[in-house]
């Protein structure tokens, strides 16, 4: 297996991005990580694909990991969908054109899932774990309407996320491994909170124009987004597969279901190729 990590310039900033490679690679798998975390907490996603001949790219989104720029904050929506286009071209570069996939978790599974519905590609399928369509709590409204006012005066102002790492998972070991990382923050601009939550919303409720095979993967548990969400979107879509995780946590790839669910992405994976 090969692994290498890369830079490269989009829209006034240096991304970080990393790619592991087997031998003889059948497919791409294009990794698009969550809020506050990084690429690098998908290693072990990665080195399961790659055993079953899957190449995997990822980067760092805006205002993450060892992307520059300020922690937290996007320039706007619809670059964030960009960048997932210049990363398809750098997998393209590296790999050559391959059947390719998205997975994408949290706000990463609400930025693959909008791609699908928003952005002409030939992406072969669609897999999202927990995807951010619609938050489990209700935020407090000052911060919604002091935010709702920042988008439009300051929209580069961060505030903290609220979320209790004990929420994303039920081993102990890897909510430690979540608090000590020194590339997870908490810090949230108004164009990764708002923008995404009606992102979330419209993706929903247009669900039905979805023209690429999908595989959503969500928890019962999940405390930060409401499985609801995700079960609604299937509903509207004939072109998406859903499993429910009884009893799972935010991080289904770190949870005690782990080996289950990465067992199903990838018998997935191989039903669409």
């Amino acid at each position: 297996m090969t692994h290498k990590s890369f830079t490269y310039p989009f829209h006034e900033t240096t991304f970080f991005g990393q790619y592991w490679h087997p031998e003889k690679a059948k497919a791409v798998i294009v990794i698009i990580h969550g809020m506050g975390e990084h690429s690098g907490r998908y290693e072990h996603v990665a080195n399961t694909f790659v055993k079953n001949n899957f190449a995997v790219i990822a980067f760092d989104h805006f205002g993450h990991g060892n992307t520059k720029g300020k922690r937290g904050h996007n320039p706007g929506y619809s670059y964030v969908l960009d960048s997932i286009t210049e990363l398809i071209k750098k997998s393209e570069a590296l790999f050559g054109v391959l059947p390719t996939f998205l997975y994408g978790h949290s706000m990463g599974g609400n930025a693959v899932i909008n791609y699908s519905l928003k952005r002409k590609s030939n992406i072969k399928g669609v897999i999202a774990t927990s995807p951010f369509l619609r938050l489990a709590f209700e935020p407090p409204a000052w911060k919604l309407t002091l935010g709702k006012l920042m988008q439009k005066i300051a929209p580069s102002i961060t505030l903290g996320n609220e979320l209790d790492a004990n929420d994303i998972s039920r081993d102990p070991i890897e909510v430690q491994k979540y608090v000590d990382d020194p590339l997870v923050h908490d810090k949230v601009s108004p164009n990764f909170s708002l923008s995404f939550i009606d992102a979330g919303e419209w993706a929903i409720s247009n669900a039905n124009s979805l023209k690429t095979p999908m595989f959503i993967l969500h928890g019962t548990e999940d405390k930060i987004i409401d499985y609801k969400g995700s079960q609604e979107f299937a509903e509207n879509s004939n072109l998406t597969t859903i499993k429910i995780y009884e009893g799972g946590y935010h991080e289904l790839q770190n949870d005690l279901c782990k080996e289950e669910l990465l067992t199903d992405v990838t018998h997935w994976l191989n039903t669409q190729i």
